[in-house]
């Protein structure tokens, strides 16, 4: 017999202007399973979950726990009867401690009125919710930014987990594996697993079908903000879940023709920064140069030390033409663009429309005399915007209306707009749906076919065998490996972990 539902959603709806992004939404979430949430981008699912936790007012239907109605508009008020969130971009103050953005929203506790705030309590109650993630923080009193991304996610669980200092009924986590190495995935699951065992019901998000099968009980599909299937995940295969999230069957573009090389287009010698150590490589036009490697091995940190984020060492050379260190701006002048890993914190500007997301990295190209031309910018952005496919294709709505998917085009949009010579691309399909994976698949291979010299830095093993010429393996800041010819899966994956091993 199976478990009475803890979180019950019934016929939840929820517009944007003329966009209906929730039509009819019903959701049940058991006591004691993990319940997987699955959809292309746009699909309503992060729409979904900001409106159970009160950021956006729904404009019909209902929200209850253990048969209760609960006013999910009150997003303090459905934190203490048992909802917690983790959501995607982790809802952390990076200037603060670890200390202070466990108690955000809740205030510290104090002894009295006036009276100070009482410090070790409160990090003896934040040593105590890592603990049960099994992390231990060296230094509390640091500011989170200095944190890697599995601290930060650990520390926004342990904040959902503790949160009105009781334990959560409902737990619900928006790409919660999104930054994490392999290793902290398994350690998160084995937690969601013991959660659920305990008796607590749990709602993930998840683009990556391995992981929705591996840890999930039951399976909720939504398409076009509407639920179109709930599946015991033991009794639908892969292909089928494709197919509902889709509509369709998916039909890969067959493997790319690796066209002859064309001339060296960029060259790093002895290239060096906080984790890279003298590294040397060149990439051709037309080439897709892949970057491999586990966290921690300098591949997370090559693209933005080349487009000059931080201070290196050593040379960088685009078509003979020099690029000096630490300059960004000279970097852009002389062909190369960047898309950074994390778009939600380095890359979309909050509050901006589409079009000034777009186009803010070239506004020059539309002033005259000061003034912009903005009719001519606007049809520039609407052309690439149709031609990355984003939906909807308005320049004028706010970005943060968008799906992830569709946000990460709209970052494309702002490379391309640029007219560079070379792209630096870090996890550019990160928190991407399996459609809109696909499209941006197809377009770096358009790009490369068209003379541009990519390089692609990524963690996915799929990702690199699909679009990579060539794959410098990275282990302890150093160029380990080069894999070339015909790649597979389980080549790069191995040659990866081998280094994990030795090093």
């Amino acid at each position: 017999m199976s478990e009475p539902a803890v979180l019950t959603v019934r016929n939840l709806s929820k517009r944007f202007g003329h966009l209906t992004a929730l039509n009819g939404v019903d959701l049940e979430v058991r006591r004691g399973e993990i319940h997987a949430l699955v959809g292309e981008n746009g699909s309503g699912k992060s729409t979904l979950v900001k409106a159970l936790a009160g950021y956006h007012r729904i404009d019909g239907g209902e929200a209850r726990i253990d048969g209760e109605l609960v006013d999910i508009a009150d997003a303090r008020a459905t934190e203490s009867r048992g909802i917690r969130f983790v959501h995607q971009d982790l809802a952390l103050v990076d200037e603060l401690d670890s200390v202070s953005n466990l108690g955000l929203g809740e205030g510290a506790r104090t002894s009295g009125i006036f009276m100070p705030i009482r410090r070790r309590r409160e990090s003896d109650r934040v040593r105590a919710a890592l603990a049960t993630l099994g992390y231990q923080f060296s230094d509390l009193g640091a500011p989170v930014a200095e944190l890697s991304a599995s601290q930060r996610t650990a520390l926004a669980i342990a904040r959902a987990m503790s949160a009105h200092r009781s334990a959560p009924k409902v737990m619900i986590l928006d790409e919660p594996t999104a930054s994490l190495p392999a290793a902290e995935v398994d350690r998160l699951f084995a937690l969601l697993r013991s959660l659920r065992d305990t008796g607590v019901a749990i709602l993930i998000i998840s683009h990556h079908f391995n992981e929705v099968f591996d840890i999930s009980d039951r399976v909720t599909v939504l398409r076009d903000g509407e639920v179109v299937g709930v599946h015991n995940t033991r009794d639908i295969t892969e292909e089928e879940l494709v197919k509902a999230m889709l509509g369709r069957k998916l039909n890969p573009r067959p493997s790319r023709t690796r066209a002859s090389l064309g001339p060296v287009m960029l060259a790093a010698s002895a290239l060096s920064g906080d984790m890279l150590k003298d590294l040397h490589f060149e990439v051709h036009a037309g080439e897709i140069l892949g970057i491999a490697g586990i966290t921690g091995s300098g591949r997370e940190e090559l693209a933005g030390l080349m487009f000059g984020d931080m201070t290196r060492a050593g040379s960088i050379s685009l078509g003979g033409r020099e690029v000096p260190p630490g300059r960004p701006d000279l970097a852009k002048t002389v062909g190369m663009s960047y898309l950074p890993a994390d778009r939600h914190n380095n890359a979309v500007l909050p509050g901006l429309s589409v079009r000034e997301n777009v186009s803010i990295t070239n506004l020059s190209r539309y002033l005259v005399g000061g003034i912009l031309r903005k009719g001519v910018e606007s049809k520039h952005v609407s052309s690439l915007l149709r031609a990355l496919d984003v939906r909807p294709i308005d320049g004028e709505v706010d970005i943060e209306t968008l799906s992830g998917g569709n946000q990460q085009k709209v970052m494309l949009a702002r490379l391309l707009i640029t007219r560079p010579r070379i792209l630096l691309l870090d996890e550019p399909t990160q928190g991407v749906d399996i459609g809109a994976r696909e499209e941006i698949y197809n377009k770096i291979e358009d790009l490369a076919a068209s003379g541009l010299c990519i390089v692609l830095c990524s963690c996915e093993s799929e990702e690199l065998a699909r679009l990579a010429d060539r794959i410098l393996v990275m282990s302890g800041g150093r160029c380990v490996e080069t894999l070339t010819g015909p790649l597979s899966v389980d080549d790069i994956t191995l040659a990866t972990m081998k280094r994990r091993v030795a090093a």
